[in-house]
């Protein structure tokens, strides 16, 4: 089983480092023998098992845009983009940068999970908020079912509508995706196709903040006011983000039968005809894999904006006229080919060795200009990169595991680009204790993408041609005790050429020299020196009778606070009662989330562009400071769970600063509800 990036266990942890949730019951009576999972690797198809459910606590946060312990930064509505404050959690940003911060519900290859069943699976899971006019929901469902042992198939849905507790901030999503895999002994196949629905209108957050930190004072005579009473920047501004995708990957297998050892021949196979002579076991045994990856992706994203008084006011160049959609494509070509000699064939191959050659093919358009006046063109760019790689792996055996990976672009647009990576786990017994230690470790020399070397639309236009690659070096390491319930996890980073959005927002001053307003801008700029980023993680989870405390703390420091801001501290706290009833057939948890990270100017968010970037250095505000309180209650009965929760309980408390990204306020205090049923028939 290997880790991530982030140095989190991929078999209980997700891309970003979440507690994996199936939503599946945990109570072994009520799976079904037979029933497993896993996950694939994106390059070259490696099945990394999963579990059903390693969520034992917290389904009240599994729908939280902010994350299972309120680690991400997002504008307040569910679906809207997001951005982890854990620098060590972020992935690698994608060629399609615009769909990147919809994580939450945006699935990547190597996160869609795979089943064998013996009876039909089905989960359903439904969420909701109560307001009677700006409610949030969720209708997400997984089917899993076996044609036979080998052969299975799936599909998921994940709808989200949430019309925003603010004006002009409503998401409606939908993404679902078909799934099949075949998993025989010369032949193993997996195959997904998505898609991907992405509207979100952009309000670019209040336009004062006083209406939530010092309401009063905006009331205007009002004993209270609504937060739709509130006013929004843009009320005429959309995000539309589209895309299919298509994956298979699939491998031959050469090798040989031998007989199940003698440890596992508990029991013979009685021959045909009820002939009393037995037959011995035998498995087939992997030598060499020829092994094909394709991935074609089609991507598309439309700006919405009509052209009015505000957004003329707001920015500081409009280089299309009027009412305008900005449309942008993107199509993606990927083929691996590879031979790998498999680990465990005989007693010296301790170790698997992969090498690999992938070609990718690579098409953008973007608006363009012509010489008439408001006109427009649409203009293609196209990339083809070959690449050259080599994986040694080790699977087998319980005590240590690894996987250490090299790759180098040797033609195309990414020339010179290269990633080393490697990662382990060791495990061992101490003192009557599990204990694994994982460690992980890369380099790497990458291209920036496409989108920060070409960019074009209605307000921000950009074209770099004298980027430099980005070399990112980081090592990292993470300690766990199974039975002190104890995490530890510390890293180090260092970036050169660290490239970034960057606000460039032009102040307007008035006859006296003072500001008085911003024509807003932004720009892709690269820190030519070197950035280090130090994390250090404290999970810990206490249990006395029935009170459980389950708590994280995490320390970042970055050397370049004004280009990589982040939270020095951040924490998370869940305090709880747990119960059995009814012979403990019915599971109760009764407590409290609490959420705090202390005060960072952290990413404004641009919705020209839909991403993270820079706060206007001249106008800067800090957010954090505040913590963020929610009181809850599950129940899990038999196969069905189910959640109320009020959130934001603590609304009013203090200053009243919950923001979790500049000027974009989280929802007020609201009651919200989530249930899930699981099927096996």
């Amino acid at each position: 089983m290997g880790t991530s990036a982030s140095g989190r266990d991929l078999g209980t942890h997700d891309r970003n480092g979440n507690p994996i949730d199936t939503t599946a019951v945990n109570d072994a009576s009520t799976i079904p023998i037979g029933l497993y999972q896993w996950k694939v690797t994106r390059r070259l198809g490696n099945v990394i098992p999963v579990p059903v459910d390693t969520l034992h606590a917290g389904f009240q946060n599994s729908n939280d845009p902010a994350g299972i312990t309120g680690q991400y930064n997002y504008l307040g509505n569910l679906g809207s983009p997001r951005m982890s404050r854990i620098f060590f959690d972020r992935r690698e940003e994608s060629q399609f940068v615009f769909t990147d911060p919809y994580d939450q519900s945006v699935l990547r290859p190597e996160d869609v999970t795979f089943t064998n069943t013996l009876s039909p699976f089905t989960n359903l899971t439904y969420y909701k908020s109560f307001n009677s006019r700006n409610s949030e929901e969720r209708f997400k469902s997984y089917y899993a079912i076996n044609a036979n042992k080998r052969l299975g198939f799936g599909l998921y849905i994940d709808y989200i509508y949430g019309r925003g507790m603010y004006n002009n901030q409503s998401t409606a999503q939908f993404n679902g995706g078909l799934f099949a895999s075949y998993r025989g002994d010369k032949y193993d196949m997996h195959f997904i196709f998505n898609n991907d629905n992405l509207k979100t209108r952009e309000n670019g957050g209040i336009t004062d903040d006083r209406y939530i930190t010092n309401p009063l004072d905006m009331a205007e005579g009002k004993k209270q006011y609504n937060s739709t009473d509130i006013p929004t920047l843009f009320n005429k501004i959309w995000n539309h983000n589209t895309s299919y995708h298509a994956f298979l990957t699939h491998r031959y297998n050469l090798g040989f039968y031998r007989e199940v050892p003698d440890t596992l021949q508990n029991d013979t196979i009685q021959a045909p005809n009820d002939s009393t002579e037995s037959v011995i076991p035998r498995e087939f045994v992997p030598v060499t894999s020829f092994i094909h990856t394709l991935e074609l992706d089609f991507n598309g994203r439309k700006y919405i904006t009509q052209d009015d008084a505000q957004n003329r006011n707001y920015f500081e160049h409009t280089y299309f006229g009027n009412d305008s959609i900005d449309q942008f494509r993107r199509t993606n070509v990927r083929n691996t080919f590879g031979i790998s000699l498999r680990e465990g064939f005989n007693k010296w191959a301790k170790a698997g060795l992969t090498a690999f050659l992938t070609h990718e093919y690579r098409d953008f358009t973007l608006p363009d200009t012509t010489d008439v006046a408001n006109q427009r063109i649409i203009k293609h760019y196209k990339e083809n990169i070959v690449y050259v790689g080599g994986e040694l792996t080790k699977t087998q055996g319980n005590l240590l595991h690894y996987n250490l990976l090299g790759e180098f672009a040797v033609a195309g647009e990414d020339a010179g680009q290269f990633r080393l990576e490697g990662n382990g786990d060791l495990n061992l017994k101490l003192f009557g204790d599990s204990v694994r230690l994982d460690v992980n470790a890369y380099i790497k020399n990458l291209n920036p993408i496409f989108y920060y070397r070409n960019f074009h639309s209605k307000h921000y236009w950009w074209d770099n041609s004298d980027l430099s690659k980005i070399m990112r070096t980081r090592v990292e390491g993470k300690l766990n005790f199974k039975r002190l319930g104890t995490t530890l996890r510390a890293g180090v980073e260092n970036i050169k050429n660290y490239t970034y959005l960057d606000n460039t927002s032009l102040p307007i001053t008035n006859s006296s020299g003072e500001i008085t307003s911003f024509k807003n801008n932004a720009a892709v700029k690269q820190h030519s020196g070197n950035i280090q980023v130090f994390t250090a993680m404290l999970q810990q989870k206490l249990k006395f009778g029935i009170l459980h405390f389950d708590g994280e703390v995490v320390y970042q420091k970055s050397s370049e606070q004004s280009i990589l801001p982040l939270p020095e501290l951040s924490a998370h706290g869940n305090l709880y009662i747990h119960a059995g009833l009814v012979k403990n057939i019915l599971q109760v948890s009764l407590g409290a989330d609490v959420r705090y990270f202390t005060k960072y100017n952290a990413p404004d968010y641009s919705p020209v562009i839909g991403q993270f970037y820079l706060q206007n250095p001249e106008n800067q505000i800090a957010i954090g400071g505040h913590p963020m309180v929610n009181i809850y209650a599950n129940f899990h009965w038999k196969r069905t769970r189910i959640f109320l929760m009020m959130y934001n309980v603590n609304q009013n408390s203090g200053n009243s600063r919950y923001f979790l990204a500049p000027h974009y306020p989280i929802s007020p205090r609201i009651l919200k509800l989530g249930i899930s049923w699981n099927f096996f028939d």
